[in-house]
């Protein structure tokens, strides 16, 4: 996916993002829990959107900084955070703008999905992260692709496409799917310890409506959908 492919539909990306139930009640509570206690921690949001998260860190007392590829989203992100929030338009596959060792977290929400290479920009986010400090990511679950297109080789990294609705509209975006084992081999790759690998369910906030039936009947507690990385820079926390 470019920049202008979000620019064109960020509106609508932006309302479905703000009340549905796989950003709004499963995704970003996921991120947030995984996140822990960010009072006080400067967090870096890398592939902010519209800010969303972003401002739910800082209602928690982090000092955040955030980008995006996408100028319409940056501009929607700044009307959400109005000057609380230093935010710039970054493609996350080239270097970033920051500073060595500057950040405790580094968020990577729903991102690294639409890059084929992670070896780079891993190794831009361990740099910017402080000894100890913490990348917590979440992709596109690989192994829903097993689900959804068994016919297609699950251990090859390869492009893919999914019509979504979007506030109403239909709408494709592209991914890059790889397996289980290149998620773990990039992120150890880059140098960063792996602390979690989670499959988290759905918020306990839910509304019932939203809610997948076989969830809302006990029969299943969570469902295939986005993989929930915690890695983290080895070293000594100063």
């Amino acid at each position: 996916m470019s920049a202008d492919d979000y620019d064109r539909f960020a509106d609508d990306y932006e309302a479905e993002n703000a009340t549905s139930l796989l950003n709004a009640y499963y995704e970003r509570p996921a991120v947030l829990d995984l996140v822990g206690d960010v009072q006080g921690k400067r967090i870096l949001d890398a592939g902010c959107g519209s800010g969303p998260l972003a401002a739910e860190l800082v209602a928690r007392g982090a000092d955040v900084t955030g980008f995006d590829g996408s100028p319409a989203m940056i501009d929607l992100a700044r009307r959400r955070l109005g000057g609380t929030v230093p935010l710039t338009v970054h493609d996350l596959a080239e270097p970033l703008p920051f500073e060595d060792e500057s950040y405790d977290v580094v968020v990577a929400s729903l991102v690294l999905h639409y890059l084929e290479d992670w070896g780079g920009p891993l190794a831009e986010l361990r740099r910017v992260l402080r000894p100890g400090g913490r990348l917590v990511a979440s992709v596109n679950h690989p192994f829903a692709q097993v689900l959804n297109a068994p016919e297609d080789d699950y251990f090859k990294t390869r492009l893919y496409s999914e019509d979504v609705e979007l506030n109403g509209q239909t709408t494709e975006l592209t991914f890059w799917h790889r397996p289980l084992r290149e998620v773990v081999r990039a992120v150890t790759d880059a140098g960063l310890d792996l602390r979690v690998l989670d499959e988290p369910g759905p918020s306990k906030d839910t509304p019932p409506e939203l809610m997948p039936p076989r969830i809302a009947s006990g029969e299943r507690s969570a469902f295939f959908c986005f993989l929930f990385v915690v890695a983290e820079r080895p070293g000594v926390v100063h």
